[in-house]
């Protein structure tokens, strides 16, 4: 069995991944704003939620599969608002019901993300994204939450409730999310912590390494660490 994890595109989706080990594993799972729906050759089939904070989490061996939404996505897929899921990890069918057909093609396909990629894809052509969610996204990295609002006709509080159910977090702590993401793939990349702080719109080194610390619950350098 080859270990590690390897990601690849997904039409439609943030991505698709699998994650093998022969042995039982831990990682540092941090927040993206993602949701992501896996399966696993144990025969588990769940959610993962939008993340606020880094937590550990321990694989058995075996390997893991999943497709990963961009946030805002997952909601339409998955049948229920983003912040129901926050921070949880939920059996799909609590969400979907139980679902053998789904389950059965899972444990005798040669590529189960393919079939998790299609489940997706299916429940997306049904209920597509709310395209103001992708706006939202866009527009929290530059602007103020006021001055979003006003763009999208929003009161404030409107702004708030639809951020809650689109990606989990409010628009403040959407932000800090995804600067946060951005700022770990820099630094993933090799970019000096520095620059990742000047490109990614911290005010200084000192910030970003706060917000790290905060949100991953160790420093950068650690968590890059190979």
């Amino acid at each position: 069995m080859d270990s590690g994890y390897e990601e690849r595109p997904a039409a439609g989706l943030a991505c698709a991944w699998r994650r093998s080990s022969p042995v039982a594993t831990t990682g540092r799972v941090v927040p993206d704003g993602c949701t992501d729906l896996m399966w696993s050759t144990s025969g588990a089939l769940f959610v993962a939620g939008p993340d606020t904070t880094g937590h550990l989490t321990t694989l058995r061996p075996g390997t893991l599969y999943g497709v990963r939404f961009g946030p805002g996505v997952g909601p339409s897929v998955l049948g229920v608002p983003a912040h129901a899921l926050r921070d949880l990890r939920v059996p799909l069918a609590e969400l979907w019901g139980r679902s053998t057909e789904l389950e059965d093609a899972l444990a005798t396909a040669t590529d189960p993300c393919t079939v998790l990629a299609e489940a997706a894809r299916t429940r997306l052509r049904a209920t597509p994204p709310d395209p103001l969610t992708q706006a939202v996204a866009r527009a929290v990295r530059t602007s103020s939450v006021t001055d979003i609002a006003d763009d999208l006709g929003l009161s404030t509080r409107q702004l708030h409730r639809r951020c809650l159910d689109a990606f989990g977090y409010g628009p403040k702590v959407l932000h800090r999310v995804l600067r946060f993401d951005r700022a770990v793939k820099l630094a993933w990349r090799g970019v000096a912590f520095a620059d990742i702080a000047y490109r990614t719109g911290y005010s200084d080194q000192a910030h970003l390494s706060r917000e790290v610390k905060d949100l991953a619950g160790v420093p950068l350098r650690q968590l890059v660490r190979p």
